[in-house]
């Protein structure tokens, strides 16, 4: 068994794991011990695993590699789910390292004995079952999207003496991405193009900005795409409620799937033309669309300069007056939540950066942030728009950075409680968490078959 421990861990740092979560039970104590006793690896230690699945999901996101996250045998493998579902819709490299019962006890209802191999079906890219047989684990990862490495072990399994490999670690390989159908798409802007930019990756932000800037078609930014405030005057305020006005006859997307209502409002029009640019390669529709699945910024660098498409609409216009009513009511009404969201936004501008869950804290800050100072990152968790493990997320994606802001919905903290014991192992300083108390945004008053169950509060 000792060799199967070893086979496991091996895998994972030849594939660049630096990084390993652990949830300590007796069935997963020889690959605990095995982890915290091989030099130059950092382990994070938590006591609850759906929340450290998500805190994993954030070290991807800091330390820009994969990241494991380790538990025992029976239902904490369960809680894993939600993470590792997330982890497919961001494609992050997660890896999950679930120890077993032997063989044997497959199908036998012994106690910590239940089927895991397969439990998170198309979720990952792959389920290696680890079990003394010759498998290499990781061979055939790609390294962008979950992978699950199921162990059996035996009790009193002999704990292995693991070392970093010297050699590098394999990256991951990432084709290259057509771009005739972004050179199509762009010769006939005259029925008016939108551009809506979801969340971006730090290093797609830049040919992102320089793309925009020389296309001139009105833009609608998430705060999550870090062009919210860069675009200056071709960013649409209150895009939603301009574009539900005046449709455009084009939406180019870049990113992640924006957080805005107009996107969803689009399953209603499939008479407007949608093209997606991105690295996850899901459409973010139901509808029928054109996806270019590849980094943001390898796409617009292979195209070359844009045409210059310009406001066929003159939906910067309209947007300037809608500007203008926002402005007037967000100093009319400072105590709203809208306006203390505007307040926020300037402390949050001194920080170094800034995560926001879950929707409505997002959708808020599209509209209401101010505009003139830029912060420095902003990051959400929205591969699968749920409410779970967002603390979690934020404390993995900023362990050990100063001045990190988070804002959060007072549900979506009531749904992660167990996070803050990470606490006791951030080294950084100055972290804000604000909780904006709401009542859940209410959202049930807003649907009227609902109401029913807020009657009486």
């Amino acid at each position: 068994m000792s060799e199967v421990l070893a086979q496991t861990l091996e895998a994972c740092l030849r594939r660049g794991v630096k990084e390993f979560v652990v949830c300590a039970g007796a069935r997963n104590l020889p690959l605990v011990l095995a982890v915290i006793r091989c030099e130059g690896i950092k382990v994070w230690s938590h006591f609850e695993e759906r929340s450290a699945a998500f805190f994993a999901l954030g070290r991807i996101r800091g330390s820009k590699a994969p990241v494991a996250v380790i538990t025992t045998s029976g239902t904490a493998v369960a809680e894993l789910m939600p993470a590792v579902i997330e982890a497919h819709y961001q494609q992050r490299p997660l890896i999950v390292i679930t120890g077993d019962r032997p063989l044997r006890y497959r199908s036998s209802g012994a106690p910590q004995a239940i089927e895991q191999v397969g439990l998170f079906g198309h979720y990952v890219e792959g389920c290696s079952d680890l079990n003394g047989e010759n498998v290499v684990p990781l061979e055939d990862w790609s390294g962008l999207s979950p992978w699950h490495l199921n162990v059996c072990l035996e009790e009193h399994a002999e704990v292995p003496v693991i070392s970093l490999p010297a050699d590098q670690a394999a990256r991951a390989v990432i084709p290259r991405p057509p771009v005739t159908a972004l050179v199509s798409f762009l010769e006939h802007s005259f029925r008016g193009l939108v551009v809506m930019v979801g969340g971006l990756e730090e290093d797609e932000r830049e040919e992102a900005y320089h793309f925009l800037k020389t296309l001139r078609a009105p833009v609608v930014a998430d705060a999550t795409s870090g062009l919210r405030e860069l675009l200056g005057g071709v960013v649409l305020t209150d895009g939603d409620g301009v574009l539900r006005d005046c449709l455009p006859g084009k939406v180019l997307r870049l990113g992640d799937v924006p957080v805005g209502r107009f996107w969803r409002d689009l399953e209603a029009h499939p008479e407007i033309e949608v093209l997606s640019v991105t690295r996850t390669g899901l459409s973010g529709l139901a509808r029928d669309s054109e996806v270019i699945t590849g980094r943001v910024h390898d796409v617009l660098r292979g195209m070359g300069t844009p045409p210059a498409a310009g406001d066929v609409l003159d939906l910067l216009c309209r947007s300037n007056k809608r500007k203008g009513i926002l402005e007037e009511l967000l100093e009319r009404y400072p105590d709203s939540e809208p306006g203390l969201m505007r307040v926020l936004s300037s402390h949050v501008a001194t920080g170094n950066s800034l995560f926001l869950g879950n929707s409505l804290p997002i959708r808020e800050w599209n509209l209401c942030a101010q505009t003139s100072v830029p912060v420095g990152e902003v990051q959400a968790s929205r591969g699968a728009n749920g409410i779970d493990g967002q603390l979690s997320a934020w404390l993995g994606a900023t362990m050990g950075h100063d001045e990190v802001w988070g804002v959060f919905g007072d549900l979506t903290v009531l749904y992660d409680l167990t996070a803050p014991a990470f606490l006791e192992q951030d080294r950084g300083k100055g972290r804000v968490l604000v909780v904006i108390n709401n009542r859940g945004g209410r959202i049930f008053d807003r649907l009227p078959d609902f109401k029913e169950l807020t009657q009486g509060e």
